[in-house]
């Protein structure tokens, strides 16, 4: 029996791990982790993490080849491939603060292995790292070895969350690079088995280490641009009288460009997408590629830009203030279809309207008061660090800052409700039965664009949609960002 051992059981380590195990009933599946509480979580009956289809795909597996464990020196030791998934956070200080990749818990793992090994390894990245990562690790592995031969792979993930099963099910692709050795492409082909199992082998691609560990970056960085691009257009379109979804889907019909990922918003989140363009941004002035590196920096600046410019037009439009008015969040995660609230737009546009002194009430049906509580007081950056590690700082008290059971008691006596999450419960509530409970005048923010404007307004709602032709009231209330 193949023996796969996977250090880090966040987003990325349980859901991959749980559908290698699904798919290769034969091969043994151990998922590793310090965190006590998150180990009793997998093997719970509340997963500690949102994702659809998880749940089912655990069941069937835990207890006959998917096992979730806090023995991590045991399980390293005798797996055959070691798929390390930690956090890799941007760094908050010394070299590189705020764009480099802290490789802190990378390299602690890499140590580990070399520590508990007396067999011959294929160590796969799993986290997204920078390039070159992988040299680095077979440094550390070789000088502390003690005669144990290690090939290092780089098969980056490339799920989102919310579909994250379904990515793993059905990829696009899956990635595998290597050394261009004999010994290195035997580990490719070891781990090609495994996904080829159930992925048709014209989706998995094989590159060298440094193609696969940039491709992440790019691809993340790609991605971003197109969001950061048509916020940027929907700014103009509120300048002008034009409809953004409009001119969205003229320009996906183009088969160049297509539709996917040009839906305005009041940005974009999520524990990937700024992190890796910082990331690339500064292996970018390294390499001494300043044009490049502010090229991709300007799709950080526009989205938060976005950030700020939601904000603003909240206290424009509202007689440029909300201080000691009630304002709902309908939706704290950075998405719909998950709990998970890492770099989510929420987080900045929540700071900055308590900034104002706005009083909040927040509502999201996956995520809890703590974890908002949480967020809210954290520093830029800590919450890539594991959970016991996460310096928490002040957060607002109980008067300013709550959070609600659903989006009615969230709006009740409300003077605005902000909503920052596309929840498909969001697009059919009673907007008659808020507005009856609300402060008057009454205003919607729609920061997904996810109700009809003109709708809302015959019921008596002011209301903002980004990138939409702006009614009277806001016309008159421009927001500078």
């Amino acid at each position: 029996m193949v023996k796969i051992c996977c250090i880090g059981a966040g987003y990325v380590g349980g859901p991959t791990m749980a559908v290698i195990a699904l798919k290769c009933p034969d091969v043994e599946v151990v998922v590793v982790d310090i965190s006590e509480a998150r180990i009793a979580g997998w093997n719970s009956e509340r997963l500690p993490i949102y994702e659809p289809g998880l749940d089912d795909v655990v069941k069937q597996c835990r207890g006959r080849n998917l096992f979730f464990s806090t023995d991590v020196n045991r399980y390293v030791g005798e797996a055959d491939i070691v798929f390390v998934s930690v956090n890799t956070p941007t760094k908050t200080r010394g070299l590189g603060a705020g764009k480099a990749a802290d490789l802190t818990y990378w390299e602690s793992a890499a140590r580990m292995i070399a520590d508990v090994s007396r067999s011959d390894k294929i160590v796969v990245e799993k986290s997204t790292v920078p390039v070159k990562t992988a040299e680095a690790i077979e440094k550390i592995l070789a000088h502390n070895g003690r005669g144990v031969r290690y090939q290092i792979l780089s098969n980056p993930e490339f799920l989102a969350e919310g579909t994250a099963v379904q990515d793993l099910f059905s990829p696009d692709r899956v990635l595998i690079g290597g050394r261009e050795t004999p010994e290195g492409q035997a580990a490719v082909k070891a781990l090609k088995d495994v996904y080829a199992r159930w992925v048709p082998e014209d989706r998995i691609i094989t590159t060298n280490l440094w193609s696969a560990e940039l491709s992440k970056l790019a691809a993340n960085a790609f991605l971003a641009q197109r969001i950061s691009s048509v916020n940027a257009i929907s700014a103009l379109c509120e300048a002008t009288g034009a409809d953004v979804t409009e001119v969205a889907y003229s320009i996906g019909k183009d088969k160049r460009i297509g539709p996917r990922f040009l839906s305005a918003s009041v940005g974009f989140g999520g524990s990937c997408f700024q992190k890796d363009i910082l990331n690339l941004v500064y292996i970018c002035e390294c390499y001494a590629l300043p044009e490049v590196a502010e090229y991709w920096r300007q799709v950080i600046g526009i989205n938060d830009y976005q950030k700020s410019r939601f904000v603003n037009r909240v206290v424009s439009s509202m007689f440029n203030t909300v201080a000691g008015k009630k304002v709902a969040v309908l939706g704290f995660a950075f998405k719909k279809d998950t709990g998970d609230t890492r770099e989510t737009p929420a987080i900045d546009v929540c700071r900055g309207l308590l900034g104002d002194k706005a009083v909040l009430s927040i509502y999201d049906p996956q995520v809890t008061e703590e974890q908002v509580r949480r967020d809210l007081a954290m520093n830029k950056f800590d919450w890539d660090h594991p959970r016991h590690l996460q310096p928490v700082g002040e957060t607002a008290g109980q008067q300013v800052l709550g959070v609600a059971p659903d989006a009615y008691e969230a709006a009740r006596d409300a003077h605005a409700v902000c909503i920052l999450t596309e929840w498909d419960e969001f697009r059919s509530l009673d907007y008659i039965r808020m507005y009856d409970a609300m402060q008057k005048p009454a205003f919607v923010f729609d920061g997904r664009n996810i109700v009809d404007p003109e709708k809302l307004r015959e019921i008596g709602f002011i209301v903002y949609s980004i990138g939409k032709p702006l009614d009277h009231w806001l016309r008159d209330t421009p927001a500078v960002a």
